[in-house]
């Protein structure tokens, strides 16, 4: 999996914002606290608005805050927010894909991926993050030695 700039962002400023206890937050402190740079900040912040994960406030009170608990998000609504659908296959939806041959059984594939994606992305939540905390599932995966390897 390639993790884009944008959703290693979005998730680092959702990350952000779930730790100021709900209070509005100033776009230029979230860049500030994770590195990113302010245009880009914008436009994730803008993502985020449409797709109902945060609020805006102008004004010298203003800023930006969770519109919902930090602990009914998950990563995968912040992934799906910036860049659409977790999996997909030359912009295609796995189930939408069709493959003959020998390639026949690439679309399991790419739906078993997409499974175990949200098998994590979908569990946890900014409140996770915040916390400091990953779900036990989430810490087994880590213990692996493998999952360290790079490959």
């Amino acid at each position: 999996m390639r993790v884009s700039a944008k959703v290693d962002y979005a998730l680092r400023a959702a990350a952000e914002l779930a730790s100021t206890g709900g209070e509005p937050t100033k776009r230029d402190a979230i860049a500030a606290a994770q590195g990113i740079p302010v245009p880009f900040l914008e436009q994730i912040l803008l993502a985020l608005k449409h797709a109902g994960i945060v609020r805006t406030r102008r004004g010298p009170e203003g800023g930006y805050w969770l519109a919902r608990d930090a602990a009914e998000i998950t990563l995968a609504d912040v992934i799906r927010a910036v860049e659409g659908p977790l999996a997909n296959v030359q912009g295609a939806r796995p189930e939408d894909v069709a493959y003959t041959g020998a390639a026949t059984p690439l679309r399991g594939v790419w739906i078993a991926v997409r499974a175990n994606l949200r098998a994590v992305l979908d569990e946890v939540t900014l409140a996770d993050l915040a916390a400091g905390r990953l779900p036990p599932r989430v810490v087994a995966l880590t213990q692996d030695p493998a999952a360290w390897e790079p490959r």
